[in-house]
């Protein structure tokens, strides 16, 4: 999670270190959701959004997969190789244009424009090369990626009609039921469930559908005074770092979700969102200058959070009352 500037001043964000990988979720006792991953896979590449809001490892898992599902790992070796050819079309574009500028810039009527067009090409062709780079590189051997909302995440939950465990991959940024594209463009937080709204504005999602993704760490940006623990000076205009917080013990996190279903329209096709549901900080996150702190449930819980019209809301509200507190360490993020 992390927390952005907004008119108000500022807003919960967003982002952790998350088991990227479905595979990893196969101890929990997760089986893949082909037909969801598939779908994903098709979307994305449809929408040219494959790289952008698929996690490397996410999409890597995904390649991998062709003992299990051929047709999935046949989509995302496609949109993979889509991916690059447009990256490389860019920057061969952008090398066009960088080399118009220095000829115009070495003629004897140099432009200012020629200067600008120089600089924004170079600067274009070397973050895309990075992309491409990036793309190439292996993902991190843990198979966790960093998420932020927007992003797709494999998220386990319990199919309600067989009661097997599913690992479905789920946007990060959740449609509450009723909503428009509209509703949510106004309302852009829904990454977040406030554990004092779970009766309020998350009152048709909790106690009905749960899921749960695993991290080993997550992000916030907070404000520097508040970090060293001090009033602004008078003058000083607040300053925000990202800091990291890791469990001191190195655990993995299993973090309570919430998410909800939104049905195909029109050219959108259906898909699955969820929120993490936070609440008040531990000591060590508050004197670190954040209030608010992700919830993580423990492992014996984990069947009766994923199964919660069977379990009870006062059951799942006791869960979330055992929630597990690991002491977090902050670092500044790198």
């Amino acid at each position: 999670m992390l927390w952005v500037r907004s008119g108000q001043g500022m807003a919960m964000c967003y982002s952790a270190q998350i088991w990227a990988d479905y595979r990893k979720y196969e101890r929990l006792g997760g089986t893949l959701d082909i037909k969801g991953y598939t779908a994903l896979a098709g979307w994305t590449r449809k929408k040219g959004t494959w790289t952008k809001v698929v996690p490397k490892a996410m999409r890597r898992s995904m390649l991998d997969a062709g003992a299990l599902a051929p047709d999935l790992s046949a989509i995302a070796l496609a949109a993979d190789a889509e991916s690059v050819a447009v990256i490389r079309q860019d920057i061969a574009d952008l090398s066009e244009r960088r080399a118009q500028a220095q000829a115009k810039l070495s003629s004897a009527k140099p432009t200012k424009k020629a200067e600008n067009d120089l600089r924004i090409s170079t600067n274009k062709i070397q973050a895309a090369q990075r992309k491409l780079d990036d793309m190439a590189a292996p993902p991190e051997p843990d198979g966790n990626d960093r998420i932020w909302p927007g992003h797709f995440a494999p998220v386990l939950i319990c199919d309600p009609d067989s009661g097997e465990r599913l690992i479905v991959p789920m946007r990060y940024r959740c449609r509450l039921p009723g909503w428009t594209v509209a509703d949510e463009s106004e309302k852009p937080g829904t990454y977040n469930a406030r554990r004092d709204k779970l009766s309020t504005v998350w009152r048709n999602v909790f106690g009905v559908h749960h899921g749960l993704i695993a991290a080993n760490r997550f992000y916030e940006s907070v404000h520097l005074h508040d970090l060293q623990q001090r009033a602004l000076a008078p003058g000083e205009r607040e300053q925000s770092v990202e800091l990291v917080f890791t469990p001191q013990g190195g655990e993995d996190l299993l973090i309570a979700c919430l998410y909800t279903r939104t049905e195909a329209d029109g050219d959108a096709p259906a898909f699955y969102s969820f929120a993490a549901i936070t609440d008040d900080p531990s000591p060590e996150v508050a004197a670190a200058g954040h209030d608010r702190c992700i919830v993580t449930i423990r492992e014996e819980d984990i069947s009766a959070w994923l199964d919660p019209l069977a379990t009870g809301r006062d059951e799942l509200l006791a869960i979330l009352d055992r929630a597990q507190h690991p002491y977090y360490e902050h670092e500044l993020a790198k």
